[in-house]
């Protein structure tokens, strides 16, 4: 479902990724570890389409990204890859239910079909309570689950999550990784997360370990 093929990136004199080959596969939960610095964030932003690789080619499902012009990658990006970052990055001026509208609204839903989208994937979560509250009034946990939400509006290949409970505390740590495997079970969605969470990393179906910008290893589970 994504190819990565001979990624490699550098920042001036760094050589931060060094030819990666990857394949992630439709369903699959999947975790990239290793050491600050070793290109993980690098990664998973040119999975994303957030940066472009310097040689290599990214392909996601069956379209080669490097091809797209800008306008055409923006509306891919909007559609077939969801983003959940560590410090959630909801907009405050929003309530709850408006930061998921959003990227539907960009893809050219009506105000009303994204709503009720909105609505329908923060009620699954938990939050019906929520949906009219701003940022400031919820919690850290409830501001992960509701840019959760806001990354599965537009049903989205692939979810790509940088360290999405690094900023949580334990209980809220445990639900939100609880929440991963729900959402991989019940909707079967693809996520790929850059964690140093290694209880989490011990959870998935497939830990990438990264180091020097090369792959080490990569290990499979047997659940």
């Amino acid at each position: 479902m994504i190819q990565l093929e001979k990624i490699t990136k550098s920042f001036g004199s760094l050589q931060v990724l060094k030819g990666i080959d990857l394949t992630i596969n439709k369903g699959e939960l999947v975790s990239i570890v290793g050491p600050s610095g070793a290109g993980k964030t690098t990664l998973l932003q040119i999975m994303g389409t957030l940066d472009k690789a310097d040689s290599g080619n990214v392909i996601l499902n069956g379209t080669e990204v490097s091809v797209l012009k800008e306008k055409e990658m923006s509306a891919f990006r909007n559609k077939e890859i969801g983003f959940v970052f560590q410090f959630h990055q909801l907009l405050p001026e929003f309530t709850a239910i408006e930061n998921v509208m959003i990227p539907a609204l960009i893809h050219g839903e009506s105000i009303s079909k994204a709503q009720k989208g909105a609505k329908h994937i923060l009620d699954f979560l938990g939050l019906t309570d929520r949906m009219s509250h701003k940022p400031a009034e919820l919690s850290g946990g409830e501001k992960q689950r509701v840019a959760i939400a806001r990354a599965l509006i537009n049903h989205p290949s692939v979810i790509l999550a940088d360290e999405p409970s690094g900023s949580l505390d334990t209980k809220n740590k445990e639900e939100l990784h609880r929440l991963f495997f729900k959402l991989r079970e019940e909707l079967g969605q693809t996520f790929v997360i850059v964690t140093h969470d290694e209880q989490l990393a011990a959870q998935t179906d497939r830990t990438i370990h990264l180091v020097d910008g090369r792959i080490v290893s990569s290990e499979s589970i047997d659940k």
